[in-house]
């Protein structure tokens, strides 16, 4: 009799072990998302945007392109639809014009139009740096001097926690640490100054 309880209790905490994995594994399935904007038939009236941004046409592909500066020092299109936290981010970019500033990226765990993670490559400057904006001041966290042809390029950056990487076509150029912004937030495109970039194919993989 104690035989048969204790197979019973034995077979039942396992069936409960495995509800218990697959219901994480779905959760966590549920959570990831992976997100393409290629511009095709994004209605940038749902986006926050500072600056003129459009949606431009080059060689027959739609492209999300900064025009026109802003009244401040930074121009910013970003959605909160999605929430980001940890993931990758990439998007392909092309320098277009700019006398005072050139190039652009990506800005991500957007709380605000004042405090942000940005990536950026500026060919003026020949580098490559990773800024926070905080209370709308921003300040350097890494840099690293890179030159790239005229043309296309794509840039990606991985967050994981306090750490993320930062990779211009498809090589690790940048890691660094930070912490100040830990909340998850929304994800975009950035430039400086007069900047005139044309971005596509943002791609957003969130693993929460």
């Amino acid at each position: 009799m104690h035989s048969t309880i204790n197979i019973s209790q034995r077979f039942t905490k396992t069936v409960f072990k495995k509800l218990i994995l697959f219901t994480a594994l779905a959760s966590s399935t549920l959570l990831a998302k992976n997100i393409n904007y290629d511009f095709e038939k994004t209605d940038l009236s749902k986006w926050n945007t500072y600056g003129k941004w459009e949606i431009t046409t080059d060689n027959k592909e739609h492209r999300l392109s900064m025009l026109q500066r802003s009244a401040g020092s930074f121009n910013l299109c970003y959605t909160k639809d999605v929430n980001f936290t940890d993931g990758n981010i990439s998007v392909e970019f092309k320098s277009n014009k700019g006398r005072i500033d050139q190039g652009g990226g990506v800005m991500w765990r957007v709380q605000d139009n004042d405090n942000y993670y940005v990536a950026r490559f500026n060919p003026l400057e020949d580098n490559f740096r990773f800024y926070i904006v905080h209370d709308g001041i921003r300040s350097e966290l890494a840099s690293v001097d890179i030159k790239l042809s005229s043309g296309w390029h794509t840039m990606k950056i991985e967050q994981k926690g306090d750490i993320f990487k930062g990779y211009i076509d498809n090589k690790q150029e940048l890691e660094d640490k930070n912490a100040q912004l830990k909340k998850a937030g929304g994800v975009g495109v950035w430039t400086k100054a007069d900047a005139q970039t044309s971005f596509d194919n943002l791609k957003i993989e969130t693993s929460r």
